[in-house]
């Protein structure tokens, strides 16, 4: 039997659910060539774009204010065929990257403040088990805030 104070209503001690939305992934090609440094804007509103690394992830990621969702981090995870060669690997990594994101992305700013977009590069060579992939992740937000 499921009480409300099961583990389907997950709410974090601020009162945010644990659920990624839609507004979070970072879909748009031109904010993602952005990111990747492959298109600047036009005007003079080039924002920094840093990146840092925490095996088996890099992270990549910039200030980008001009964007309309309200959402404070919009992200993408890229995982190589190069690195994996199985599919099943890929997608298996892929989960646990997003799962490590889902569970930590909380404490980053609120809504209204700063808005960053963020890709997570795989760069191991194999499957990684996932209490490795979420101290890498944990790590890179930490980074990401400084």
């Amino acid at each position: 039997m499921n009480t409300p104070d099961t583990a389907n209503s997950a709410v974090s001690a601020t009162g945010k659910g644990l659920r990624l939305y839609k507004k979070e992934k970072l879909c748009s090609a031109i904010a993602i060539s952005q990111l990747f440094g492959a298109e600047r804007l036009k005007d003079s509103s080039t924002a920094e774009i840093h990146s840092a690394l925490a095996y088996p992830l890099r992270c990549v990621w910039r200030e980008n204010n001009r964007r309309r969702s309200d959402a404070p981090i919009q992200f993408l995870i890229s995982i190589p065929k190069k690195r994996l060669r199985h599919a099943v690997d890929r997608v298996l990594m892929r989960r646990r990257v997003r799962e490590a994101f889902r569970l930590n992305h909380q404490e980053f700013p609120q809504p209204g403040s700063r808005r960053i977009d963020v890709a997570f590069i795989y760069i191991g060579n194999g499957t990684e088990p996932y209490a490795k992939v979420e101290r890498a992740v944990q790590r890179l937000l930490k980074g990401m805030q400084k």
